[in-house]
């Protein structure tokens, strides 16, 4: 029975430090070096323990599986986190050749500030949208765009800091060191 209840235990820790590891990364990506310390300092706390609690019976096989396997369940467990958490911003690019008019007063009409510039492209003027949200609306946005232009070219990436302009209130917006 301890041996079922060490393996538990250890099964346990990985679930926690795992889980932390991947939002201490997105912290650090995110230029958020406080929350990253301090999610490090119990990451590796917990890790201790855990990787102690195999290292104490190296003859328990069992041991091993529940730490391999706390990993990789923690693993799963952190990216569901992170997406549920899903901090910062996303720049949504879109190129829409038809109905980009309509797009843009759709997104405006929906509270999201949109950019349009002209471009060029293969077969001559494109309208290029540029709509900076919150990550977590990113799929609505991505969904009123599919809706409306089904046909345009849309590309998605992260955004490490955005500063002015007409951003909806995420709660933080950190102050510009000179």
């Amino acid at each position: 029975m301890d041996t079922l209840l060490g393996a538990l235990a250890i099964f346990l820790l990985r679930l926690v430090d795992v889980p932390l590891s991947t939002v201490r990364v997105v912290m650090m990506v995110r230029g958020q070096r406080r929350a990253a310390a301090v999610l490090a300092f119990f990451e590796s706390l917990v890790w201790i323990v855990a990787i102690s609690q195999v290292f104490a019976r190296l003859d328990s096989p069992l041991n091993m599986f529940a730490f391999a396997a706390g990993f990789a369940s923690g693993t799963a467990i952190g990216m569901t986190l992170e997406a549920w958490f899903a901090p910062g911003q996303v720049l949504i690019r879109a190129i829409v050749r038809e109905g980009a008019d309509a797009l843009v007063r759709a997104l405006r009409e929906a509270g999201y500030g949109v950019t349009l510039v002209r471009g060029e492209g293969r077969e001559g003027e494109v309208p290029i949208l540029f709509i900076v949200v919150p990550r977590r609306k990113a799929e609505a946005v991505l969904a009123l765009i599919h809706e409306m232009a089904p046909r345009a070219f849309v590309t998605v990436e992260g955004v490490q800091r955005a500063i002015g302009g007409h951003l909806p209130s995420v709660g933080f917006f950190p102050t510009v060191r000179r």
